[in-house]
């Protein structure tokens, strides 16, 4: 399989003029592939556009061991096509019982980049998570130690917040304490929605990084419910006002490195997504840097992507940079609606439709 294959040729647009911007081959900071059929479906669409990418650890069972990574790890290489590269960055999934030696061992060893703390029940598989951040300390204290980054979905989970403000709880009661405790630790707030967020990890920013989605970009929470309720929108964090997609904007093309690419994909068969009781997910693997492109497009800042895609993010994780090269086209290309997996499928954001931008 080819990258041809994955993305056909793109028409050149009659009202557009064919300007082509080349940068250094991105990484996906922030990536969900699941396991078996799935994730033989959808890694394509990632190793088409990114060298490298951090892999989430929620699978069932979680990967909470350095043998459970290795072998989730050979997976994903296994499943990978003829001809395509790709190299899964592992995280270990964070339980209140976790062993800080385990994770020094597996940071020692390489197999991990990282650690990635859910709070339990914030979001999918997470139920397995952390309930005690004070109890965790001696396993954030080891990684402090190491210098292993701490990776978090930051959402409060308690039943009486408001989904739209748990973003900003979970601010104020968890994370700017634990900053306060843990001085050296590294931190990356995934998926960030809030304005207030972006202002907390300024505040920090040197060792406090974001991760901003293609989806949150572009969608705010009406568009969820725009001429009916829109599932495939649906994600968690679940997007905020215009005014935080705004904030979000400004910040991915701002140039500040604190901020850097990571796309949350999260694929759902259809099924799971259309019922009474929809899984929260974007699935944006084929759509991703057409989409971003076109932001940093449409705000003036082509000059800032290869920093925000490429560079950010690496320098980061203490990584060299990608030498390879991906160059992206002002002409329409269109998107594919759905993946195929198995006898159903995932729909693809912003899929059956034309965007500006095509990856050559």
């Amino acid at each position: 399989m080819s990258v041809a294959d994955l993305f056909p040729a793109a028409q050149p647009s009659a009202t557009t003029s064919a300007d082509r911007i080349t940068i250094r081959r991105p990484d996906d900071w922030h990536i969900h592939l699941r396991d078996g059929a799935m994730l033989k479906a959808v890694l394509p669409y990632t190793a088409a556009q990114f060298a490298r990418g951090i892999i989430m650890p929620n699978l069932v069972p979680p990967v909470t061991t350095v043998a459970a990574a290795r072998a989730y790890r050979e997976r994903i290489l296994a499943a990978l096509p003829d001809g395509m590269d790709f190299t899964p960055l592992m995280t270990c999934y964070l339980r209140d019982d976790t062993d800080p030696d385990e994770i020094e061992r597996g940071f020692a060893e390489k197999v991990w980049i990282a650690a990635k703390l859910y709070p339990a029940g914030a979001t999918t598989n997470s139920h397995a998570g952390v309930t005690d951040l004070i109890g965790l300390a001696p396993v954030l204290e080891r990684m402090e130690r190491i210098g292993m980054p701490l990776l978090i979905h930051g959402e409060a989970t308690d039943p009486e917040i408001d989904i739209f403000d748990r973003e900003a709880a979970f601010m104020e009661g968890s994370l700017i304490p634990l900053l306060a405790r843990h001085q050296g630790l590294k931190v990356t707030v995934e998926h960030a929605t809030t304005a207030e967020i972006l202002d907390v990890v300024r505040a920090n920013r040197t060792r406090v990084a974001a991760t901003i989605t293609p989806h949150h970009l572009v969608i705010n929470r009406t568009h969820i419910f725009q001429g009916g309720l829109r599932p495939h929108l649906y994600c968690l964090p679940v997007a905020k006002r215009e005014r935080h997609r705004l904030a979000l904007r400004a910040a991915a093309t701002s140039g500040e490195a604190c901020f850097f690419l990571g796309t949350d994909t999260a694929p759902h068969v259809r099924g799971a997504k259309e019922a009474s009781c929809g899984c929260a997910g974007v699935f944006c693997g084929p759509s991703a840097l057409q989409t971003y492109v076109q932001v940093f497009d449409e705000e003036g800042a082509l000059d800032r992507f290869e920093a925000f895609a490429s560079l950010n993010g690496a320098r980061f994780h203490g990584i060299a940079p990608n030498a390879a090269t991906v160059t992206l086209e002002r002409r329409g290309s269109r998107v594919i609606e759905a993946v195929a997996v198995e006898d159903t499928a995932v729909v693809v954001f912003r899929g059956d439709e034309t965007l500006p931008w095509a990856v050559v």
